[in-house]
């Protein structure tokens, strides 16, 4: 996994995001994704729409697409043999 040092994601508080957002905008589609920081803790990131698309694509399909897929989607399925379970007697109403 990446640190911020390492990706070089820049960095801004909300009310200077806020205050300046065609900036901050301009700097995420220039320079990549930015960080929003509230108090300090990273909140929020924004990424150009490509990024957005690429990780979107990236990310596990949703379960009806994944049930709707061609591909097979059991082959490697693990099937436990049963265990012989004790049964109750079967008690006879009158």
């Amino acid at each position: 996994m990446k640190t911020k040092k390492e990706v070089n994601l820049a960095s801004w508080q909300v009310q200077d995001a806020k205050a300046r957002f065609s900036e901050f905008l301009d700097a995420t589609i220039k320079k990549g994704p930015q960080v929003v920081t509230r108090r300090g803790i990273e909140t929020a990131v924004m990424v150009p729409i490509e990024e957005w698309h690429r990780l979107q694509k990236a990310a596990r399909p949703s379960l009806k697409d994944w049930l709707l897929a061609p591909e097979p989607r059991f082959d490697n399925l693990i099937v436990e043999r049963r265990r012989n379970l004790r049964r109750r007697p079967v008690v006879e109403f009158e």
